[in-house]
């Protein structure tokens, strides 16, 4: 029984209906060779004439039984294309003597096989991890959730540029992870509000006011600052780094001048205002000196914990205002240390019970050597080369927790204090052991862990914390949950200097976020930080804040353009137009550049690349639209829009442009740019319109000054509304919203050239009056004159006035006479030329 009587299939385009029509292979089976065979069986398929209906025969099926896979040869496409039909319906390749399957198709007609596409290997996002000093592939605990704990600042004095590079850099992140890779991000800091720093601050400032309250006289002024200078001098001296030195030196030099003056007008005794004015001078001067004495003085009477909260609130009022104007975005969830008290005391005390802490002397410290040598914990994962280094380890206890028996209270010298036994003049708060206060690395662990659980995905800060800080918050942490991944990803930010040196007050080179804001925005603060890696050290520096400067006026004046492209009338039907060659090059070019972009975040968020390549994607727009400008013709608005659209999105998602703009960079401030381009824009198009109709006719007329009242308009009216107007032969006028400071500096800028061009020409001028009048003055001269005057290089002279010999009377040789010849005959032309033109009466 044949297969066809069997099952029946049909195949479109065969033809026959019964065994008899069967195509007869035997001779092509007989061809031995593989390929000759192939060949044989396609010319075949092509000269018969097949019809709808055919029944596949067994002989079919064996012919193509032959072929273990359809011929790579495209000529051979019949054989190829019945091949796979077969192929389809015995549900996969025949073995010789196997089963066909072709029982299975019951006669239906099957779609051939669909394979699908290999794709690429997608991007997987790198995220550089401290823990390992590697770049690891980032994969949340919980799906797309990811926790993640920052840690704040100790808010004892005005936020700096230091802070400004920590919280802008993991603003930055922060918003790539949640905005571009769609993670949902659970963004947890703390703020420090107990610090042995914030204790002695707060009881400088209370005793400082306190002193002033009560005015005291300038001969008690006089004694006091004397006795404050005695141990300051002491410091002075013990005080080793230079920079520190020239400080504490200026600070003294500056006291012993205010107090020059009061102790003349004393002796004189001069009028009490003039005294009362020279003693604020004094204690203005010598506040940082008064403080400091005064607090080392009286600082144990001060116990009101309110006095140690009130600084810590003011200074966190300043951050947060700070952070807002830089744009960043607050946390979910804010901690401070002074709220979370009981939190930490529980904590302390399961690390006891752990066995990892011991008390001493109403204070617990860690015990590092029995972390250490558990089999399943590990100290120092970060930085191991730093366990012991005891300058890091007293730095990370503080000022006030370094003393002599505080030290010896310890088993060993790297253990660190969970809680610290108050002494006199301290905050304190009840607990187990006594009143005592917080170590500053407990706060983390407590409030970090009581809001993200056992394991954090991502714990982030400033590089100079990832010893002794972090390093200490692992171990104590992991001490607390006896696990051994209390983070998962580590990630610290680059250092900031400020022109190549390290930020100090010493150095007079401290720069607060208010100072830096006052220079630049707060857009080019972040772009002059994207610009560079967010680990790596960033210099503030002239230079940097002019490469970013130079880069935001590049992006706008493109956006800018884009704008003015996209105003211009057009019906629905004319917003699709034909693509040339051009347009998609362009298109090319901008999915190339967004795989770039891509990849560069993947790649541990690097921002600078994908800078640098949105840099190269408006280059690029920019030679497709001045190509287009030149042709007189229009640029594709569409597609303009969509690159402008998409540089706008990742400009968002950077945080360097605010939600309240569509497109581009917003004008006329927060909240205001939609209203603003929206409400003036119909107008100024109008304006323009005007303008331009008004200038032609101005042109045809012939009426220069209405001309010069439109460039007036254009040059000197409009830049102060932050209007531009930009003139192109042959174009309509380009009308853009700028920042008004930005067109009165490119006034300015503008004025400043044509100044240079117009002194530049006046010199010019000048030199070539000079050339003139000295050449005039050369043409005057007979030649028979020219070298007489020259006494101190010739002697003697022939009846022609031409040199004959040298100043010590030795003939010239034939090479000097004729130089000198020729020097003779080119004066002698220029002579000619003179007199005749005094002939002619054309010379003055």
């Amino acid at each position: 029984m044949s297969v066809a009587a069997a099952a029946g299939p049909r195949f479109p385009g065969m033809a026959g209906s019964s065994a008899e029509q069967a195509p007869d292979y035997r001779s092509i089976l007989s061809i031995s060779d593989a390929t000759a065979r192939a060949q044989a069986l396609n010319e075949h398929l092509s000269t018969r004439s097949y019809v709808q209906g055919y029944s596949l025969s067994q002989a079919d099926v064996d012919v193509f039984r032959q072929l273990s896979a359809p011929p790579t040869d495209p000529r051979l496409f019949h054989v190829a294309r019945w091949f796979r039909h077969i192929e389809a319906v015995l549900g996969g390749p025949c073995d010789k003597g196997g089963p066909c399957g072709l029982q299975a198709s019951k006669g239906r007609c099957v779609q051939p096989q669909w394979s699908p596409p290999a794709g690429t290997e997608p991007c997987k996002l790198r995220l550089y991890n401290s823990l390992t000093r590697n770049k690891d592939v980032f994969i949340p605990q919980d799906g797309k959730k990811v926790t993640w704990y920052c840690c704040g600042p100790t808010v004892y004095d005005a936020s700096h540029m230091g802070h400004a590079r920590s919280y802008i850099s993991f603003d930055i992140l922060r918003r790539v992870l949640k905005d571009y890779f769609q993670f949902d991000v659970f963004y947890c800091m703390n703020i420090t509000d107990i610090d042995d720093k914030i204790i002695r601050r707060a009881r400088q400032n209370h005793l400082f006011e306190q002193y002033r309250e009560k005015r005291p006289q300038a001969a008690r002024l006089l004694e006091d600052v004397r006795a404050a200078l005695k141990p300051f001098s002491v410091k002075l001296n013990e005080t080793a780094d230079p920079n520190k030195k020239q400080m504490l030196e200026r600070i003294q030099r500056a006291v012993e001048l205010a107090a020059e003056p009061l102790e003349k007008a004393m002796q004189c005794r001069v009028a009490g205002e003039e005294v009362d004015r020279c003693a604020e001078v004094l204690l203005e001067e010598a506040k940082d000196l008064l403080s400091d004495w005064l607090d080392s003085t009286f600082g144990s009477g001060v116990t009101d914990n309110s006095i140690f909260s009130k600084l810590p609130k003011f200074w966190e009022g300043e951050f947060h205002r700070d952070m807002a104007a830089l744009n960043v975005l607050p946390p979910d969830v804010l901690t401070r240390v002074s709220e979370y008290v009981p939190e930490i005391v529980n904590f302390v005390q399961k690390i006891v019970d752990n066995g990892y802490g011991y008390v001493a002397n109403g204070s617990v410290y860690f015990d590092t050597a029995k972390f250490a040598s558990s089999e399943k914990h590990s100290y120092g994962k970060l930085v191991p080369e730093a366990v012991g280094d005891q300058k890091a380890l007293q730095e990370g206890e503080g000022d006030l927790s370094v003393t002599a028996d505080r030290l010896s209270e310890k088993r060993s010298p790297n253990d660190f204090a969970l809680w610290k036994a108050s002494k006199p003049g301290e905050p304190s708060w009840p607990c187990p052991w006594g009143k005592g206060r917080p170590g500053w690395h407990i706060e983390c662990s407590a409030m970090a862990s009581s809001l993200l659980g056992a394991s954090m995905d991502i714990h982030g800060g400033g590089f100079d914390l990832r010893f002794p800080h972090h390093d200490n918050e692992l171990a104590q942490s992991e001490a607390y949950f006896e696990n051994d991944c209390w983070v998962r990803y580590f990630l610290h930010t680059g250092h900031l200097t400020i022109a190549g040196c390290k930020m100090s007050k010493s150095l007079k080179n401290f720069t607060t976020i208010k100072d830096a804001l006052q220079k630049h925005s707060a857009r080019q603060l972040r772009l002059a930080f994207l610009m560079h890696s967010w680990k790596d050290t960033l210099d503030y520096s002239s230079n940097t804040m002019e490469s970013a400067l130079q880069y935001e006026k590049f992006m706008n004046e493109f956006f800018l353009n884009v704008k003015d492209a996209l105003r211009a009338p057009v019906d629905a039907t004319g917003q699709f137009e034909k693509w040339d060659e051009e347009e998609a090059e362009l298109n090319r070019h901008f999915y190339e550049k967004k795989t770039a972009v891509h990849e560069a975040l993947c790649d541990n968020i690097d921002t600078r690349t994908v800078l640098e390549e949105m840099r190269a994607l408006v280059s690029q727009c920019n030679l497709y639209m001045a190509a287009r400008k030149a042709a007189r013709r229009t640029p594709n608005r569409a597609l303009l829009e969509q690159v402008a659209l998409y540089l706008t999105r990742m400009l968002k998602i950077f945080g360097a442009i605010e939600e309240e703009s569509s497109l581009g960079f917003p004008v006329g401030g927060p909240g205001s740019s939609l209203n603003l381009e929206a409400t003036v824009m119909p107008y100024l198009q109008v304006l323009s319109e005007f303008r331009e109709g008004v200038r032609k006719i101005a042109r045809e007329k012939k009426v220069p000054e209405v001309l010069q009242l439109s460039d007036s308009l254009r040059d000197d009216v409009l830049p102060e509304l932050g209007v531009r107007f930009e003139d192109h032969e042959g174009l309509p006028t380009v009308v853009k919203l700028v920042d008004r400071d930005t067109l009165l500096k490119e006034r300015e800028e503008k004025k400043r050239v044509e100044e240079e061009k117009r002194k530049k020409k006046e010199e010019a001028a000048r030199r070539k009056q000079e050339q003139e009048v000295a050449k005039l003055a050369r043409m005057k001269v007979p030649p028979s004159e020219m070298f007489l005057s020259e006494s101190d290089k010739y002697s003697k002279f022939d009846e022609n006035g031409l040199p004959t010999h040298d100043t010590e009377g030795k003939e010239l040789s034939k090479g000097q006479a004729k130089k000198l010849k020729k020097l003779y005959e080119a004066q002698e032309k220029l002579h000619k030329e003179y007199l005749q033109m005094v002939q002619n009466g054309s010379f003055p």
